[in-house]
């Protein structure tokens, strides 16, 4: 029986099914569900990631059938795309598409003018001006377009062998034209010193500092050298200090001028301790700062164990430096000082971790500064307490002579080891018991030059320095060390060479009979001797109280997990950095070198807050609570 014919229609369909079925009955879009690192890097993927395009910039070449011509000739493809801008048919996504594209080019083979390109596409993307909405701080290529501009301005404005930035006015060509960038010198000016030698700092990998801190927001991070200038007695900016700056480019009306041949730009340059936002479009704008690079910056290099041993053997070895006290940066009204003093056959050095630590925390980089006493730690204590003393009183005095600048007088000094010591010996009222212990007559019934005499007497009659009012004892042998007493330590010491001055000192007692000194017949006069437990020392300025005043502390390391009061820190016993009278007393289970401790750097925070708290309330200047608000620059431009 013959069967009826199919209906038309159907035939159709039936052909539809055969031809799919043919193409393997599959959709042509499909999707896999993948882990979070794999949805990250997806949506990450950018040219400064993974030195490719994003998303975004990809859908825009799309968009304007640019994707496969950028491939193949990518400056006649950027061209287009500008040009699309420039007639008013693009807007955000065509620019920022612009800015990352200049940038891949720029590192492929385009160069500075690509580079600088990107930087003003950047710009235009994040800070557009007029009517136009800046970026959603949650779209992606906000962050991205920041990390462009800051990236592509470090690259445009390298010097020609590509080893600093050059920071000064220029005239750069551009892919479509030329920028002119005018800079007002002035702006190198930094608290009466010159900055110099800009160097960029994020490009930097840091070695031997555990946390590596940074402020994100919009510019280049530099590290900028400073010139030396008239140095203060008592006080100077260490002459070859690292200071963090920030470049930025600002571009007037950006979104017009990068559709015109011609862009005019200002370059402006901020310290990090003078600016930490600026005002763009009358918003403040953090700009980015890198802290921990440029500090590694300063210390690489730094002949570390030359300064420490040749410290500890050569007691003259700093007698030619204008200042044993130094800072990072000028002295700032307002700001306390905060002065370190290292122990024996260390260096200024073994703070870093520490002053890594305290001052990426706004709280402390806002309100206190940062100064590093150094002296020869082979000499007499009760000299190098001397030197300290000396050089406080001689920078205050120096830094504020009408004595109009009450933060100045609320000084925190910070003692490791032996610097303890001298740490207690600036805020201790001894009258004549040091210098009883010593010796059986008064000043002027011995046989003494009468420079020695001087010497003496200033040494063994301590007053307190009036601009200290906390001190903060780390791992101090207050009652000595029993590693200084020890046969090696000794053996160590009587290497030491101490300078002339004191040479003669010694040669002068050493002529005293027994009936005017208790030194009479005493070897060795250096630290490690003062040092040893039972001597006199020790003895006597235990037993001597901190300054009515005068706040103190005690950090006290003792390693493992033993009973406290019978441990000690390698090198300290706990019974010796004991001490009464103190505020507080914090144990960290550490080794002697415990400065780098986030324990010891922790309790060192809370005291120098706690200090804030005190100060400002003594002085009625307390501000509201919490980190408070950027330092913002007042020019605007």
């Amino acid at each position: 029986m013959r069967r009826p014919p199919f209906p038309k229609g159907f035939a159709v369909a039936a052909l539809l099914v055969g031809t799919l079925l043919v193409g393997g009955c599959a959709s042509a879009v499909s999707v896999e569900r993948v882990d979070h690192g794999t949805v990250h890097r997806q949506l990450t993927h950018n040219v400064l990631s993974a030195h490719a395009l994003s998303d975004p910039t990809h859908n825009v070449l799309r968009r304007w059938s640019l994707a496969d011509r950028f491939l193949t000739q990518p400056e006649n493809a950027m061209a287009d795309l500008r040009a699309v801008v420039a007639q008013g048919h693009g807007g955000a996504d065509e620019i920022f598409a612009l800015a990352e594209m200049s940038f891949l080019h720029a590192e492929e083979q385009g160069g500075r003018p690509y580079y600088l390109a990107s930087a003003l596409y950047a710009y235009a993307f994040l800070f557009p001006g007029g009517m136009d909405q800046p970026p959603s701080p949650y779209d992606p290529r906000f962050r991205l377009a920041t990390d462009l501009y800051n990236r592509s301005l470090t690259s445009g404005l390298a010097t020609e062998d590509r080893t600093g930035i050059a920071i000064r006015e220029a005239r750069h060509p551009l892919p479509f034209g030329e920028l002119d960038v005018a800079f007002d010198p002035r702006e190198l000016v930094w608290g009466g010193r010159q900055l110099t030698s800009f160097f960029p700092v994020a490009e930097l990998q840091v070695h031997g500092l555990d946390a590596r801190y940074r402020q994100p927001g919009i510019g280049a991070p530099l590290a900028a050298g400073t010139t030396q200038d008239t140095l203060a007695k008592g006080f100077q900016v260490a002459p070859r200090v690292k200071t963090p700056v920030t470049a930025l480019l600002r571009i007037p009306d950006p979104r017009r001028q990068i559709t015109g041949g011609q862009v005019r730009a200002q370059l402006e340059l901020y310290p990090s301790s003078d600016t930490e936002a600026v005002l763009i479009d009358r918003q403040p704008v953090p700009l980015e700062v890198e802290y921990t690079s440029t500090l590694a910056y300063m210390l690489n290099g730094m002949p570390v164990w030359e300064f420490e041993f040749g410290g500890f053997l050569r007691g003259g070895l700093l007698d030619k430096m204008p200042s044993r006290l130094v800072a990072l940066e000028p002295y700032r009204s307002g700001r306390i000082p905060v002065v370190f003093v290292h122990g024996t056959a260390s260096s200024p050095v073994r703070w870093a971790e520490m002053l890594n630590d305290l001052k990426s925390d706004p709280r402390i980089r806002d309100r206190f500064q940062f100064w590093f006493f150094s002296y020869e730690t082979g000499n007499p204590v009760p000299y190098s307490a001397l030197l300290l003393r000396d050089a406080l009183q001689e920078a205050v005095a120096a830094l504020d002579p009408s004595g109009r600048e009450p933060a100045l007088r609320e000084m925190v000094v910070i003692g490791h080891s032996q610097g303890g010591l001298l740490t207690k010996m600036a805020a201790v009222n001894t009258g004549a018991r040091l210098w009883n212990a010593a010796f059986r007559k008064p000043p002027d019934q011995l046989q003494l030059d009468r420079e020695t005499r001087d010497l003496l007497t200033r040494a063994l009659f301590v007053k307190p320095v009036p601009s200290v009012k906390r001190l903060v004892f780390i791992a101090t042998p207050h009652g000595g060390s029993y590693v200084a007493g020890n046969r090696i330590s000794h053996l160590v010491a009587s290497l030491v060479r101490l300078p002339g001055r004191i040479l003669r000192v010694t040669s002068e007692i050493g002529q005293l009979d027994s009936a005017s000194t208790t030194l009479a017949g005493q070897t060795g006069f250096g630290s490690v001797h003062a040092m040893t437990p039972g001597s006199l020392l020790v003895q006597t300025l235990a037993h001597i109280p901190i300054a009515e005043g005068v706040k103190a502390h005690s950090i006290i390391a003792v390693r493992g997990d033993g009973p406290v009061e019978t441990g000690d820190d390698g090198v300290v016993e706990y019974k010796s950095a004991h001490i009464d009278g103190v505020e507080s007393e914090y144990v960290v289970r550490s080794g002697h070198s415990t400065q780098s401790d986030p324990h010891t750097i922790e309790e060192v925070r809370r005291i120098l807050l706690l200090h804030w708290d005190e100060s400002c309330t003594k002085r009625n200047e307390c501000g509201p609570p919490g980190t408070g608000a950027p330092r913002v620059a007042s020019r605007t431009r």
